[in-house]
């Protein structure tokens, strides 16, 4: 998998789960049920940690500079935007290329890059304990009553 096919695959999920959620969102406004949002938004705050994180791996890969990293991981807030955004960083050619190894590359990046399965089976658990962390928190509208 090359950076390229990996953003662009991460960036379609995370715009697909926006729909999933508004979808949800929309369902729960008509009254007809709240199992759209608790689903949708689920999965779309999963898609969302894992774009992030895709997003940083990837920038840091292709060396972006800090302003199109902040636009990447920002992308995310927006309904949709991950896709035109992974188009422009395609017209760019910002994700041509292949995976940096060894020298410049830095030891980290070099071992996920030389052990793919480990590495995306470590981030998938981190992902989902950051997430389950926030299941646990509830939804930031309830945070006041929980905290304050």
């Amino acid at each position: 998998m090359t950076p390229r096919s990996l953003f662009r695959t991460v960036a379609i999920a995370e715009a697909i789960t926006w729909t999933l959620l508004i979808i949800g969102l929309v369902l729960r406004g008509l009254g007809v049920t709240d199992l759209g949002v608790r689903i949708g938004g689920g999965v779309h705050g999963f898609a969302f940690l894992c774009y992030v994180c895709s997003t940083v791996f990837v920038g840091l890969n292709q060396r972006w500079r800090a302003g199109t990293l902040a636009l990447g991981i920002g992308a995310a807030f927006v309904p949709w935007l991950t896709i035109p955004f992974e188009r422009w960083l395609e017209r760019r050619d910002d994700l041509a290329g292949g995976w940096r190894t060894g020298g410049d590359a830095g030891r980290f990046r070099t071992w996920v890059i030389g052990h793919p399965v480990p590495a995306l089976l470590i981030t998938l658990v981190g992902v989902a304990a950051v997430f389950g962390f926030l299941l646990w928190l509830g939804p930031p509208s309830g945070w006041s009553t929980r905290f304050g």
